[in-house]
Parts: structure tokens; sequence; C-alpha cells
């Protein structure tokens, strides 16, 4: 019988650009990213609003490299702020896009994912899926308890990179994702570090939240002093967020969110470099030990992944103090379009269910 080979589009929206790539099963047959201007993006009201300009640029990139929606098997889109959910690859429906317009859980690029990969899909005669989105949730009820009657821990993570590199390495090992004990430490402008079980990802830092700081996210920061702030009268609401979320973590204290350049002037002997980059690698270092508890101290190997791992820096002062765990595996940069392509990949080949977002 001859094999059927499957074309898929994936889409990752960004703030500024929306990355794009179609494979044909796993070979990668293009990957381009659109950048958008503010001057253009401006002319939004909402992120959504942004939805026919978006597609319309995809497909003129599809055009362009002699790619014919009609040749697609299927279209995939980064998932948004959805309501927490289980791990695995949806398929796009209506109930999907209605909460993704309303946006209960807050405007993201992200939430253009599922509506471009629809429009697209259904110009194509094809399904659009999702593959875990950051709105994955399997914690059990205990690790959502917060110490205040009231407040539930929130869970938002890279939830797509990390179970995507999980399952790379099962892969490598010749076993399965739900056979290991894994810790997956995802290093971007904000840190999820993740403690996994029996395939599921059973606690996760949500560095909106909680944790360590990030280049550009505050992390766990000291709750009374943050409750004087807000009520100093000196902030308004979308200010202080703004402290924690965007110009938090390394921004901070560096003035930039690049960890390159922070290497650069590491390099250069700058003591104040050195100083906040080792705090974050010990605040990093800190969460996954917390991480090695959730699995009862039987850890299997240890997995660095995210666009920070690229640092050869970090990643061997992180190693120095979370080695002794067990085995670290390093997975530079975040492959999210590849991701995004073999969670279909594994539904069209009957691997797994499609899930249904109700």
């Amino acid at each position: 019988m001859k094999k059927e080979h499957y074309k898929i589009l994936a889409i990752n929206p960004g703030s500024t650009s929306t990355k794009i790539a179609v494979y044909e099963d796993e070979k990668e047959l293009f990957s381009v990213s659109i950048n958008h201007s503010a001057e253009e993006l401006s002319k939004f009201n909402r992120i959504l609003d942004q939805k026919a300009y978006r597609t319309e640029l995809i497909k003129k990139e599809l055009q362009q490299r002699g790619i014919e929606i009609t040749s697609l098997s299927a279209v995939v889109g980064r998932g948004g702020l959805l309501k927490p959910l289980e791990s695995g690859t949806y398929e796009v429906n209506d109930a999907m896009i209605k909460d993704l317009e309303r946006a209960e859980r807050g405007e993201h690029a992200s939430n253009l994912g599922a509506v471009i990969a629809k429009e697209i899909a259904d110009e194509a005669g094809v399904k659009a899926y999702i593959v875990d989105p950051v709105s994955v949730d399997e914690l059990p009820d205990i690790a959502k308890i917060t110490g205040m009657a009231g407040l539930e821990k929130p869970v938002l993570s890279h939830a797509l990179n990390t179970k995507a590199v999980a399952r790379r390495f099962a892969k490598e090992q010749g076993t399965l994702y739900e056979k290991l004990r894994l810790i997956v430490v995802h290093l971007g402008s904000g840190n999820s570090i993740s403690a996994h079980v029996g395939g599921r990802m059973v606690d996760v830092t949500n560095s909106m939240e909680e944790g360590s700081f990030g280049m550009d996210r505050a992390g766990g920061v000291p709750c009374m002093q943050l409750l004087k702030m807000a009520y100093s009268g000196e902030y308004e609401f979308k200010t202080l967020k703004r402290k924690l979320f965007g110009e938090g973590g390394v921004y901070s204290y560096l003035k930039t969110k690049d960890f390159r350049e922070v290497e650069k002037r590491i390099i250069d002997g700058d003591d104040e470099a050195v100083l906040i980059a080792e705090a974050m690698v010990y605040q990093i270092a800190k969460d996954v030990g917390a991480m090695a508890t959730v699995l009862a101290g039987k850890v299997d190997a240890i997995l660095i992944t995210g666009g920070m791992a690229k640092s050869k820096w970090l990643v061997k002062n992180l190693k120095r103090r979370i080695e002794f765990l067990a085995p670290v595996h390093v997975y530079p940069g975040e492959d999210e379009l590849k991701a995004l392509a073999e969670g279909v990949l594994r539904v069209l080949r009957g691997e797994e269910q499609a899930r249904v977002y109700v």
C-alpha cells in the first residue's frame, strides 16, 4: 500500500510578526517570518481585527512559493489564551472561535492562530487545528492551592515547545513520553519550569505570576512591597502591570531584553551584568529543585530549551547547579512551527485522536 503524504501549513502569530511554515510530513518545505510594522498594526483596535490583514499576507506568501491552498492536508495555528484544557491537538470549532473573540483571559497575538487557520482551512476544504496552547492545565488540585482562599494558581506556560521537546527526547531514548519523569526548563522572555510524569505536565511555573525572573518578566516578587507600591498612589494599574510583565526581570536592571547583549557585557567585565545574570540562573535552578520535589526526587532527565538555551554561558552555569539531580540535555531554540506540524501529523496518521473544544 502506498504511504499517504500530508502537507501542513503551520501559523504562529506574534506581536510584530507572523511566522509560517509548510511541511510535507516531517520535512520542512519552507519557513518565513512575515514582519508587521507598528504603523500597520496601529490601524486595528483589537488583535482579532488583524485577521484579514495577516491572512492575506500569508496567502500571498504561499502563492509566491508556489503552494496551492487546495494542496494542503490541514492547517494548524498557535493556540491562544483559551480556557484551561488538557494537552493535545484540538480541531478548531465555533466554541473555540467564540472564546477567542471574547478574549476573557486576555488579548494576545496567539489568539489569531486558530482564527486564521480556520479561515485558510475552510478555503482549502480541510480541517484546522491548534496544538498544546499556552492554557494547557494538567495540574492536580494540590498544585493549585496558593495559600490564600479565593486565589487559585493560574496555569499559563510555554506548553507547545515544552511538550514537543519532551516527546522528542523520549523518541531519542527509544521510549515513550508517558513512561518518563522529566523536568523541562523553557527559557525565553519568560521562563516555564515544569515537571512531567505519566505524559502529563503536573506542575509548572507561570512567569506572569511566580517563579524565576526572565528577560522582561519579574516572576515572583515580595508581595508586601508590591502591595505598598500598588497603594502608594504613584502607579496606575497598567503601569505597575508593565513593570511586572514587559519591563521586569533582567530589563528592569540592565535595560536590555536580549541575553546576547548581557553576555557581551559579562565578557567585557560588567559586574552588574554578571550579578543579574547569575541571579537569574540561581532562581531558575531553585525552580528546577522545586520541581524535583514534585517528582519525589525520581527524575530521569532535565531538558533545557527555549531561545536562551542557545547561550553557552547560561547553560554552563545552570548545569553546574542542577546536574546533580539528573542528566541534563539541551535543545536550543523554540521550534514551535515544527511542534505544531508534529501535533497534527499524529492526528492525521491515527496515532492520537483530535480533542474537541467545548
